[in-house]
């Protein structure tokens, strides 16, 4: 150790040559809030100096500006539906060398299994991939999940130097109201960070959740949110995923005061955003856009992550630091056209320069497990024709509750083609339990077919969507037999489906394959089975299961009314 610390001072005194040296470059400080011009001096994955250096290896930078690797605080890898070898292999090129992650997808499928398997599959990847223990698992009480996790169970990862603290207190009621269960899962969290989720928080309960260890939230919608979290000290970690996007609403309430306090995050981002639009690196882009300046940005992007979850060694550009570096050729656009992991290229022109290695799967595979179906298990049986109805809003994860007329047939309720409402099946799948909840859904718009996914947040049960149960059930049986993913059934056919054996959320295929597909798929849903244009058929289903969004779901177990947060029935009876 002694030998090294004087082989160090030697390199940064420049006594000895490093093993690589990036010439004339523009160096981003996020310490000083400044651009310096100089070489790098690095030395076995570590800047040692900054300055005039030569190199065992010299690389002209040719003016080219150097910026940190950039941080995403807070993201459910499961959201790409592909394996994290194959995430690393997407996002690295962006720019993003370093994610925090919640693996609460999977936990709610496999459970602890399931976060070995997320921790062992990112290990010898050139990226950093931290965890957050899922806290949350189930939700609610109000549905089945493969797995649920108490304190005695997260205990036995929490100490793992892979993880970080205690992932997103989504309970915040129970926080709030000190429930046993929970204050169990804080209290071994210990000294580690707990990420909160808590939107619709504030006043006494906002102290008591803070009180309770909260240190971040990345639920912010509003400006007003964010500063009341701001003046209890906590980090803000603003959001631009693929349903959520809070960035332009939030960006305008960042000034020099605060913006040590503020990180960027994508929770959850599909592979088509991520394809098309980038990574972190996204977030960055549009911030300045927004009129931050690059500088601050990048901080964002980088440093003010690294501090917020305690990554001493990440994060800038200075002695001592890991040479996680990405390469620009325009500051403004912020474009990346290298990245440097640990002081090694692993990524040029938007293209990965290593190859990844499909991780064992086996006791994350095989997760569909639901017995027989048939027609009768789908009717929904009506003593009259006035019922609640979920309708979907554009754009918008929430549903409004609202009343309706419907067509009836023998007491069941019948599918009319005129009336643009459909029913919903949530179908348990993790332990054959028989459980199917039902319900209505209007402006969804799908006519003649059917579509089903086992990625139905947060529990993933079966969830499926159709205007016949004849194709319901075809899609039920698809998605069963390809061991987990997304089908699409009209008049008896199976048009298109995606296989996501990994815990019915992910695949081991690329993330360009997995989009390929997912591309055909909706061209389908929307040219073949008129889905409304005006949501993501894909994305929409899988957030109709999640009872914590107002203000109607449905679940396993039945019709939930989030306002009441208690279950409901169909029919209407007065």
């Amino acid at each position: 150790m002694k030998e090294d610390i004087k082989s160090n001072i030697d390199l940064a005194a420049g006594r000895k040559k490093a093993e690589l040296v990036l010439k004339n470059g523009k160096i981003i400080n996020v310490f000083s809030h400044e651009i310096i011009e100089g070489d790098i001096a690095i030395d076995k994955g570590k800047i040692v100096g900054i300055g005039e250096y030569e190199g065992e290896e010299e690389i002209d930078l040719e003016g080219k500006y150097i910026s940190p690797g950039l941080i995403d605080g807070h993201v459910h890898i499961e959201s790409s539906m592909v394996s994290p070898p194959q995430f690393a292999r997407t996002v690295l090129p962006t720019g993003t060398t370093t994610i925090i992650a919640d693996p609460h997808e999977i936990a709610n499928v496999c459970g602890l299994e399931g976060i070995r398997y997320m921790i062992d599959s990112s290990e010898n990847l050139p990226m950093n991939i931290f965890f957050m223990l899922p806290s949350c698992v189930p939700a609610t009480s109000f549905e089945n999940s493969g797995a649920v996790l108490d304190a005695k169970k997260l205990e036995k990862l929490i100490h793992n130097d892979k993880v970080l603290g205690l992932g997103e207190l989504m309970d915040y009621p129970s926080v709030i109201n000190g429930d046993k269960g929970v204050i169990e899962k804080i209290k071994i969290a210990g000294d580690k960070l707990i990420d909160g989720h808590g939107p619709d928080i504030e006043g006494k309960d906002l102290n008591a959740y803070a009180m309770a260890g909260v240190r971040t939230e990345h639920e912010c919608s509003t400006v007003e949110e964010m500063i009341n979290r701001l003046r209890l000290g906590m980090y803000i970690l603003i959001r631009q995923g693929s349903a959520a996007r809070n960035l332009e609403t939030l960006i305008r309430a960042i000034n020099k005061e605060n913006l040590r306090r503020c990180l960027f995050c994508t929770d959850d981002r599909h592979p088509e955003d991520i394809l098309n639009k980038g990574h972190i690196d996204n977030n960055v882009r549009l911030a300045i856009k927004n009129g931050l300046d690059p500088i601050s940005a990048i901080k964002m992007g980088s440093i003010n992550a690294a501090e917020c979850y305690g990554l001493k060694e990440i994060g800038a550009i200075a002695p001592g630091y890991n040479a996680d570096l990405l390469i620009l050729d325009d500051l403004d656009k912020f474009n990346v056209v290298e990245v440097y992991k640990d002081g090694k290229i692993v990524a040029r022109d938007k293209r990965a320069l290593f190859d990844v290695v499909s991780p064992d799967n086996s006791k994350v595979v095989d997760t569909i497990n639901i017995g027989d179906i048939n027609k009768e298990d789908l009717e929904i049986k009506l003593d009259n024709d006035i019922v609640n109805v979920m309708r979907l809003l554009p754009h918008s994860l929430v549903t409004e509750k609202v009343v309706r007329k419907v067509g009836t047939e023998n007491g069941l309720f019948k599918h009319h083609r005129s009336l643009d409402i459909l029913k919903i099946a949530v179908v348990e799948r993790h332990k054959a339990t028989g459980n199917i909840g039902l319900g209505l859904v209007e402006n969804f718009k799908l006519k003649n077919g059917a579509i089903a996914s086992t990625i139905a947040h947060d529990s993933h049960n079966l969830i499926v969507i159709g205007d016949n149960d004849k194709d319901m059930l075809l899609a039920i049986k698809e998605v069963s037999s390809i061991g987990g993913g997304i089908a699409i059934c009209s008049e008896g056919k199976v048009l298109n489906s995606v296989s996501l054996p990994i815990a019915g959320l992910m695949s081991d295929m690329s993330m360009e394959d997995v989009d390929d597909k997912l591309s055909h798929m909706l061209e389908i849903a929307y040219n073949k089975l008129h889905v409304n244009r005006d949501i993501d058929p894909f994305m929409t289903l899988s957030f109709l299961a999640l009872p914590v969004i107002p203000e109607i779901k449905v679940t396993d177990m039945g019709l939930f009314d989030v306002t009441k947060f208690d279950f409901t029935d169909i029919v209407i009876n007065d």
